[in-house]
């Protein structure tokens, strides 16, 4: 265990989200001043130099990163793109997705970034349903089939290409270099609308009320004490382990550092070696980590582990998906007592919990506030302590959600002022959370999302299947990988040669996730009078003997 973090150990105590007395850094002074969105241009005009980014491709200061967010800026305006609009992004992790961002962020739009992973019509659904205005698009992780629906959406103003030359679209260097660097004027706070997978049917977008100017400005200033930024040194450094389209990786690891005046380094993709070479290289204090990330980590080899400098770092907090109890305190005994676990979802905050109260409470995902989480039965009863049943989350009037243009689903989670997302849980006589499993029929691998339903649906129009129900099962890495349980047609048997005809079925319908991984074989599918499968009675038999259900 590092020095500093054994020091931690022995001062830190339990989680206290209130904001301290001390005065505010000089940074935090002057984002708080700054015109709503405008923050990195506090951090600009105070240290023009400081790295903001670095990516394989090359490095931005504050100050380019300003300049080139006030060109986009311009860029959208002058396509009539403005205060209440839609752009969608489909980018991976290069510097011009944190010029969308922040461009975005002072012109009052509302930014949906979209899963690049997914399949071609999935991506061109969400572009549609969230409405967007404006399209910019990397040509290097879009197909010309993708790029050609795309480029004939009429109501698209704006079609920006990132990289290669896309028919249809605008180049980006082009089209932003000769507009003004000055920050912009009338700048209006924008938000994000992000999509989240559930249970049955498409993505939904999931929209927040619009965040009033001083209460985000209050929670930039409460996020940058809980995570314990120190802006001032010009030392702390964040590391963007995953796909920026993804809650996690775009609120706590590069929204929240980059507005405090802390620069982060982009990873294309998450290797567990590289990722401490950069911790090293970077002296990375703070990053994210879903629990696959934290399990190939201890799975290097032991030389490997011993030889990483790791002593930089102050700060790691994990989510998106459960994590073990084995996990958690073999990386506790390995970085110290710096994991901060948080349970939440795009739809809003849950809890968050410190490395002190775990070790007190190991399995815990923290202690909610009065009346911020509660655990209901079938008929919307309260349980008692110690009783499992389903978690409701507050959903507070001030920014409360919606599933965007679906009042159905939106109806269907919520209930007096709460939502669920469907996870089961208690919580013990001390108000400790614990999950336990999730009624939700969502697989999740990896830190992602994945309909089963999706998958029977492909898989049911191949002529050798009668009946098939899709389950997520146990995996030591990913945590749950996608197990087909499938009804043959009665002149069918069982045979690695069929296999391999049902995946090369599903590689040309499916996104690479969603691939089943293996197969099993049952003579009926279980459904209920009404047709519905019975997944549950399905899953439950591969999580038999097991500490959880997630």
């Amino acid at each position: 265990m590092p020095a500093r973090a054994r020091a931690r150990l022995r001062k830190n105590g339990p989680l206290n989200l209130s904001v301290n007395n001390a005065p505010p850094s000089v940074f935090e002074a002057a984002c708080k001043k700054a015109s709503v969105g405008m923050e990195i241009s506090a951090v600009a005009a105070l240290a023009p130099d400081r790295l903001a980014v670095s990516s394989s491709r090359g490095e931005l200061t504050f100050k380019q990163l300003n300049d080139r967010s006030n060109q986009l800026a311009r860029l959208l305006r002058d396509s009539g793109i403005g205060a209440g609009d839609s752009v969608a992004l489909v980018c991976s992790n290069r510097e011009e997705f944190l010029v969308v961002r922040f461009a975005c962020h002072r012109l009052g739009v509302r930014l949906t970034p979209v899963n690049w992973h997914l399949a071609s019509h999935e991506l061109c659904y969400i572009v549609n349903n969230c409405d967007a205005k404006a399209l910019i698009l990397e040509s290097e992780i879009c197909g010309d089939d993708t790029s050609r629906a795309l480029a004939d959406n009429d109501a698209l103003q704006l079609k920006l290409a990132i990289g290669h030359a896309i028919v249809g679209f605008q180049p980006w260097q082009q089209s932003v270099a000769n507009y003004s660097t000055e920050d912009i004027e009338h700048a209006s706070l924008g938000h994000t609308m992000l999509y989240t997978s559930g249970t049955t049917g498409r993505p939904k977008g999931v929209l927040r009320n619009q965040a009033d100017p001083q209460k985000a400005a209050d929670m930039q200033a409460l996020l940058t004490a809980v995570f314990q930024f120190e802006p001032e040194t010009g030392n702390d450094c964040a590391l963007v382990t995953g796909p920026l389209y993804h809650a996690g990786p775009f609120n706590l690891c590069m929204t929240t550092p980059l507005t405090s005046g802390i620069a982060v380094v982009l990873m294309e993709k998450f290797e567990a070696e590289t990722t401490l070479q950069l911790i090293e290289k970077y002296r990375i204090s703070h990053t994210f980590f879903v629990p696959t990330m934290m399990n190939r980590l201890l799975s290097l080899p032991t030389s490997t582990r011993q030889a990483a400098n790791i002593d930089s770092m102050r700060f790691i907090i994990h989510g998106a998906a459960p994590c073990s109890v084995k996990i958690k305190r073999d990386m506790l005994t390995w970085f110290g007592p710096i994991l901060w676990e948080m349970f939440a979802g795009t739809e809003g905050p849950g809890t968050i919990v410190s490395p002190q109260e775990w070790l007190a409470k190991p399995g815990t995902v923290g202690k909610p506030g009065p009346g911020q989480i509660c655990v209901l039965d079938e008929q919307y009863g309260e349980l008692p302590a110690g009783e499992e049943g389903q978690l409701y989350i507050v959903n507070p009037p001030d920014s409360s959600f919606v599933y965007y243009r679906d009042e159905v689903k939106t109806a269907k989670a919520l209930h007096e002022g709460y939502y669920t997302a469907g996870d089961i849980g208690y919580l013990d006589e001390d108000g400790y959370l614990f999950l336990t499993g999730r009624s939700a029929e969502v697989i999740i691998c990896g830190g992602v999302n994945i309909y089963p339903q999706e998958i029977d649906d492909v898989l049911l129009a191949h002529p050798a299947i009668d009946d098939v129900a899709c389950v997520g099962v146990p995996h030591e890495d990913w945590g749950e990988q996608v197990k087909a349980i499938i009804q043959l047609q009665s002149n069918q048997r069982p045979s690695a040669e069929l296999e391999q005809q049902f995946i090369a079925f599903c590689a040309t319908k499916l996104a690479p996730q969603k691939m089943p991984r293996t197969f099993d074989y049952v003579e009926q599918i279980p459904r209920s009078e009404a047709g519905k499968i019975a997944r549950k009675t399905l899953r439950d038999a591969y999580w038999k003997n097991r500490e959880s259900t997630i």
